[in-house]
Parts: structure tokens; C-alpha cells; sequence
């Protein structure tokens, strides 16, 4: 979808049309943009970006709360739209999806044109725009998505494949983020086709088991196949706070509220996990991980709480800078429980 928050704010607000829209905030919070209009876009706000950030660089900007309960309204109405044309859906997010049509539910012979119905459909129900990547398979699909956004249609066939990967930029390879991109500019290697006359070998000496997946990816190949019950590997909850946390029983007392939050989700899941992370982002954005397995899975507030206090209590003894974020993820679940919770879904 095309800046799915935003557009669908200004779908449902008129006033926000034409303008310059972040879905996150308040401005003089210290949260982050969940998303930006196209629009606000154009003044370099993305993603991620601080909020107090955002203002700057666009004062007159509109911010809105997100409506997270409407979101996943309307992409459970999408998803209907593309069960007209295909069972083998893996969504990725509340916004985006891979489909498999091999098996072509509705006769209409090209992938290209039910990629159009999909869009148009999505369009004229739902009044917005999406943006698809056809390919012959899940990595070159997905860049396809992005080259020509918003309300992009972009193909990709077999014979264009291995030529599109030799020049696309390194930095547009799944798992390259600005470390391995600085790494691979500093050894010469920009598009595909610098990755390509290196050897496998040479590429996992270089960036381990990714090297591998660089090897294969840039002459075409991706076996993934589309997962439409693909397994839940971690489950978090994380708050930025409106004040830097300095005491321990504020930072503990915050750390409560996310794990009875975490408790919750965990529950209404079915999902007992052995393993827990505690998440610190501290004043100066640095971030750091703890991570803490048990020898029983659980879903009960005392144990989660309780290793993530534990692992607090040495996060903060080695460093006292305040604590602007804290998180805790759950993890290594319950295999019986893990199946049980997919079955209900169907």
C-alpha cells in the first residue's frame, strides 16, 4: 500500500488531502512517525524519523494520532480482495503481502493483469492506491513494488531478471543496511554486478552466511516460497517515554506496564515463550539487548517481569545515562501452543 496510515487519514479526513501529513507524534513528543504523506515526504520526513525532527523540517506539517483498530480494518478488507484471486498469501505487515498466483483462481491467464484488477479493485472499494512488483519471485517482486510508487505496476519477467539484479544498488539487497553498504563501498562493490564477479566463497568470507543468499540472489535465484502460514517467531511490546527515565523504580515501574501488556498478547495468543529480551534505548539513541531464556515456557506477568527487571538492574549498573525507551520481546515459543494458536486462525 501507498503510505497506507496516511492515505487512509485523508481518505477518511478531506481536510488532510493536498497537505502535508504525519501520522505519529504529537510534534513536541518524543515519539516517532509511524508514516508520512506523500506530501510530507517531499520535505525529506519519512519513517522513523524523530518527530521533533519532522516539525523542523516542515513546520506547517499535520499530525495526526495513528488509529492503529482502523488500519487493521482496512487491511483485513484488502486481504478479502486478494483471496478473489489467490489462496497462497504471506502477509508481511498490516500494509503488504507477497501472492502467489500460480494457481489462478479466476482463469485470467497473466500475472501482470490480475496485479491490475487487485489494484484497481483496491481503488475503487476502497479508495486507495497500492503499488505491485510482478516477478518470478519474492525478492525481485518486492523491489519491483518500490521502484515506481505511489499507484506503481511494475513487471519484471524471467528474462529481464538477472540483468535487473546486475544493476541494482547494493544497498537495495535484502539485509544490506547502511554498516554492510559502508562495508561493500569501501570494498568497490555498488551494484549487482560488482557482487557478481566475486566468488561464493569470497562472499561469506566477507559477510558470513549472508554471502550465500548475495551469491544466489544476484544471479536470480530465490526458492523462498510464499508461506501463508508463516510461523511466528517473536512477539514485543516497547514504549518511548515523554521524559528520559534516570531512577530505577520509574524505570521498573514502566517496565511493569509493558510486560503486563506483553502478558496480554501473549495470552490472547495461546503463546508461551522461553526466552525474553529486554530492548534499552538510552538518551544518547544508543541500544542495547538483553536476552534471558528460562528452562520452562510461560505466559504468566511474574516471570516475564521478573527477567526483565533482573536484566535491567544490570543495564543500568553499568551504565547510569537515562533510558528515553524500553522494550520486551518474548520469543522461542511453545511448538504445540504455536500450532494450536495458527489453526484458529482458519
Amino acid at each position: 500500500m501507498d503510505a497506507f496510515y496516511a492515505s487512509v487519514e485523508q481518505r477518511d479526513f478531506p481536510a488532510y488531502r493536498g497537505k502535508p501529513l504525519v501520522v505519529g507524534g504529537p510534534p513536541t513528543s518524543r515519539g516517532v512517525v509511524a508514516t508520512a504523506s506523500y506530501e510530507a515526504r517531499g520535505y525529506g520526513i519519512h519513517s522513523a524519523m524523530p518527530c521533533s525532527r519532522a516539525v523542523k523540517l516542515c513546520s506547517h506539517a499535520i499530525f495526526v494520532a495513528p488509529r492503529f483498530d482502523t488500519y487493521k480494518m482496512v487491511s483485513a478488507q484488502i486481504r478479502e480482495i486478494f483471496r478473489r484471486y489467490t489462496d497462497v498469501i504471506e502477509p508481511l505487515s498490516l500494509d503488504e503481502a507477497y501472492l502467489d498466483v500460480t494457481i489462478d483462481k479466476q482463469g485470467i491467464g497473466f500475472a501482470i493483469d490480475i496485479a491490475q484488477r487487485i489494484k484497481d479493485a483496491i481503488r475503487s472499494e476502497l479508495q486507495l492506491t497500492a503499488s505491485a512488483g510482478v516477478s518470478v519471485n519474492k525478492f525481485v517482486a518486492k523491489i519491483a513494488s518500490d521502484l515506481d510508487k505511489p499507484d506503481g505496476l511494475t513487471f519484471i519477467g524471467p528474462s529481464r531478471v538477472e540483468r535487473f539484479m546486475e544493476q541494482l544498488p547494493v544497498e537495495k539487497f535484502f539485509g544490506v543496511g547502511k554498516v554492510t553498504a559502508a562495508k561493500m563501498r569501501q570494498l568497490q562493490l555498488f551494484t549487482g554486478a560488482d557482487l557478481k564477479r566475486l566468488t561464493e566463497s569470497d562472499l561469506v568470507r566477507l559477510f558470513g552466511k549472508s554471502g550465500r543468499f548475495y551469491y544466489r540472489i544476484v544471479r536470480g535465484i530465490d526458492d523462498r516460497v510464499v508461506q501463508p502460514n508463516r510461523e511466528l517467531k517473536s512477539l514485543a511490546v516497547e514504549d518511548t517515554f515523554a521524559h528520559d527515565l534516570e531512577r530505577l523504580d520509574s524505570m521498573e515501574e514502566e517496565l511493569g506496564k509493558i510486560a503486563k501488556k506483553l502478558t496480554s498478547r501473549l495470552q490472547n495468543r495461546n503463546l508461551k515463550g522461553r526466552t525474553f529480551t529486554l530492548k534499552v534505548r538510552f538518551a544518547d539513541f544508543r541500544l542495547i539487548t538483553r536476552s534471558h531464556s528460562l528452562p520452562y515456557y510461560t505466559d504468566e506477568f511474574e516471570d516475564l517481569f521478573g527477567v526483565a527487571c533482573q536484566a535491567l538492574r544490570t543495564v543500568v549498573s553499568e551504565d547510569s545515562m537515562p533510558i528515553r525507551l524500553l522494550g520486551i520481546s518474548a520469543s522461542n515459543f511453545d511448538r504445540v501452543k504455536l500450532a494450536s494458536a495458527q489453526l484458529s486462525l482458519f
